[in-house]
């Protein structure tokens, strides 16, 4: 097989790009901007001064250090775009329309596919945001995403720990608490009156606490990496080699 360059790459076989927050968080196995969590190749960039101040405040100024950074990824080869922060969502129409490759930057976007999936029994689909007062109404409604009474909030703003360690970046993080305080908030949710169906984890700090959540609500649950392995699966489809 004869191979040729692309571009003046230096590097191939990531297939995955993924923006990051300018957030020094100590990111660990199962965070969306470690590495290790996958099982493929993935390539990181920062977004220059995109902090977790401007995702959660919404900035629409960041938009072209986003772009920037997206077009890096995209000159290097990536077959499709995502982020780490779930209101990098504010900016995923103008990416779309400014990248040649797929792009999915908030684990946001799977509501629609898990509204379709949920059995006809269940009421609602349960989201732990890191923020409750930035993940409005409002904000789903502005990145596509019809906001009905099947939708529950479940912030950790109020959670010491993760508010000290992912909010305010004090440049340590307790992963023991953390995984107490997202099964607080995941209980609260699933209590049996909200006939609770799924429940989604907003932020790409939290995969990490998926199989506490799903163990603790024997509830599906979603996140940035069902959604990252998603897009994998589709942009770099498994060949089969098996017998019959």
């Amino acid at each position: 097989m004869k191979y040729i360059r692309k571009n003046r790459q230096v590097s191939y076989g990531e297939a995955i790009g993924i923006l990051l927050l300018d957030s020094p968080v100590p990111f660990i196995p199962g965070d969306v901007a470690n590495a290790t969590s996958y099982g493929f190749p993935v390539r990181f960039k920062r977004v220059k001064g995109f902090s977790v101040e401007k995702a959660l405040g919404r900035d629409p100024d960041i938009y072209p250090a986003l772009l920037e950074a997206a077009k890096a990824l995209q000159a290097n080869g990536v077959r499709a775009v995502t982020g780490d922060c779930g209101f990098m969502a504010l900016h995923q129409k103008k990416l779309t329309h400014d990248l040649d490759i797929p792009v999915c930057l908030s684990s946001l976007f799977q509501l629609p596919f898990i509204r379709q999936m949920m059995p006809a029994a269940t009421a609602a689909i349960g989201i732990i945001t890191a923020d409750s007062r930035s993940l409005t109404p409002d904000f789903l409604e502005r990145i596509g995403i019809p906001y009905g009474p099947d939708l529950l909030f479940a912030g950790l703003e109020t959670c010491p720990e993760f508010f000290s360690a992912v909010i305010q970046e004090k440049g340590s993080l307790d992963d023991d608490l953390i995984r107490q305080e997202v099964g607080r908030a995941a209980l609260a949710l699933a209590r049996p009156e909200n006939r609770l169906g799924a429940i989604l984890l907003e932020c790409s700090v939290l995969p990490p606490y998926a199989a506490h959540v799903n163990k603790l609500t024997n509830l599906p649950v979603f996140d940035y990496i069902t959604m990252i392995n998603y897009m994998f699966s589709a942009v770099v489809p498994r060949t089969y080699d098996g017998f019959m």
